[in-house]
């Protein structure tokens, strides 16, 4: 059996390896001309810088594939854990570190603000269990078939979150839950922040997604040796091992389909102008562009389609010629009006003049990324999706906002400091990475049923069609992609009669 890959982004990656492992022939078909999606890099001047996310978190999504595959991990991907997680910084002065380990962040954030241990503490603790009840059920498994819900295991573990639903906290935002819980503005705006993880705003998010906080404090956040990068290549190399053949610059037309017996199948792809036949056909393309430029023909689920974009983010690269001893790997300098900053990103699709700076440093971990005494800055700024706006005034005036911010907070004048720039863009996202509109996470998740209007990881209408990647369930971010590339090998395999994996 034969199965076909549509790019090469970690969700694609990983479900190459997953199909090939299952005994199909995978080939994976790329657009570009390298394998990564977003987890690319960018080598310029004697500086490295990450190109797309920079946090890590679940290693063991990546460290499952090379034990699926018969290897072991250890030999071929090595990460660090991290005892800092970030740098905070505020424009009155305060400067937070948030340990990994929670009892010392409690202690760190008590010190600091003067609010009570146990009230971080408890938050996180709630946090914790936020996850546990939603991270089988929504996160590592289809919610769009019936089968996903009648076995006994899937009964208990629902039957045990609607028992706690109160605990899911559905029904508040969560900036409201936020504040009612942590109290302190500061502490507020730093809990808040975690919205921008999934591209909304933390004033219409769901506070559900105060699960993502136990990621980091609860379960630990990590540094890939090589970068962020070398996550997406291991699983490369890995796979090429593994018998999985990649074919760059190689873009896909169009999907192909049939009809037999009144029923829709995709059964072959056309790239290059030649027509590629499969089994099962993998989408890891942003399922809107999708349906607009591969499936043209296809009724597209308007509905799902057709809700509100994520946000998006302008990414200065820079070159630094001096370090600093007081950033670390991650760092952030937030902006003295949160709530302003979402309405501009969201309402007023613009970037607010006095945005929330997150700067990676890789070379605090990784010297080689920049020249001796340099650091490599990748600086970005949460940005609306692209919607035509003028993106050259817009980015050269945030270029000011930012170095001007950085400078006043910093003590020291950037601009003279800078040696070398790339920049990223939502134009350049959505041209690189077909994301539509540059939204990195697809739809948004600003509302409280957001997680119900993903796209599924299979076609309703078309058989042997199947989608993963950050624009679908669950969602984006490379442990949910990870997640989807999962979830996509158990449908294939309930759908062909194979072995469901376990790793």
């Amino acid at each position: 059996m034969k199965a076909v890959v549509i790019g090469s982004g970690i969700a694609g990656i990983g479900a190459a390896i997953r199909l090939q492992c299952m005994g199909f022939e995978t080939e994976v078909f790329e657009a570009n001309a390298y394998t990564g999606g977003k987890l690319s890099e960018i080598v310029q001047d004697g500086y490295r810088f990450d190109a797309g996310p920079s946090l890590f978190t679940l290693p063991e999504m990546v460290t499952d594939l090379f034990r699926l595959a018969g290897e072991n991990p250890n030999d071929h991907f090595a990460y660090t854990r991290l005892e800092v997680i970030t740098h905070y910084f505020f424009e009155d002065g305060t400067f937070l570190r948030a340990f990994a380990e929670p009892h010392r962040y409690a202690a760190e954030l008590s010190e600091k603000l003067g609010i009570d241990s146990q009230r971080v503490l408890r938050f996180l603790q709630a946090s914790r269990q936020k996850y546990e009840l939603t991270a089988d059920i929504f996160l590592k498994s289809t919610l769009h078939r019936l089968h996903a819900f009648t076995n006994a295991t899937a009964i208990k573990k629902i039957l045990k979150a609607i028992g706690q639903i109160g605990k899911l906290d559905l029904f508040r935002t969560m900036n409201k839950a936020n504040e009612a819980a942590l109290q302190h503005p500061k502490l507020v705006q730093l809990f808040n922040r975690y919205a921008t993880y999934n591209g909304s705003s933390p004033y219409q998010t769901p506070a559900t997604m105060n699960i993502i906080p136990h990621l980091e404090h609860n379960l630990g956040a990590f540094f890939p040796k090589g970068g962020m990068h070398e996550i997406s290549q291991s699983l490369v190399r890995l796979a090429k091992r593994k018998g999985v053949q990649f074919y760059l610059q190689s873009p896909v037309s169009q999907i192909i389909t049939k009809q037999t017996n009144g029923k829709t199948s995709a059964v072959a792809v056309a790239v290059n102008g030649k027509l590629v036949e499969a089994d099962v056909i993998v989408c890891n393309m942003d399922v809107t562009n999708a349906y607009r430029k591969l499936l043209p023909q296809a009724k597209a689920p308007a509905k799902i389609l057709r809700q509100p974009k994520s946000s998006s983010a302008l990414i200065f690269y820079w070159g630094i010629i001096r370090t600093f001893p007081q950033l670390d790997l991650h760092n952030i300098f937030f902006s003295a009006d949160y709530q302003q900053e979402f309405t501009h990103i969201f309402d007023y699709k613009t970037i607010y003049s006095d945005p929330t700076v997150y700067i990676n440093i890789t070379s605090k971990y990784q010297p080689e990324d920049a020249p001796a005494g340099c650091e490599n800055w990748f600086v970005m700024i949460n940005a609306p999706n692209n919607t035509g706006q003028d993106w050259d005034a817009l980015i050269a005036q945030t270029r000011r906002h930012v170095i001007a911010k950085l400078s006043r907070m910093l003590q020291t004048d950037i601009a003279p400091l800078i040696a070398t720039e790339a920049v990223l863009d939502p134009r350049s996202i959505e041209l690189r990475t077909s994301s539509a509109m540059g939204a990195l996470y697809g739809n948004s998740s600003n509302n409280r049923y957001a997680a119900f209007l993903r796209h599924a990881n299979f076609s309703h209408a078309i058989q042997r069609l199947y989608f993963c990647g950050g624009s679908v369930h669950p969602g984006g971010g490379i442990p949910l992609s990870l997640c989807s590339a999962k979830i996509v090998a158990d449908l294939v395999a309930k759908d062909f009669g194979l072995k469901t994996q376990i790793a």
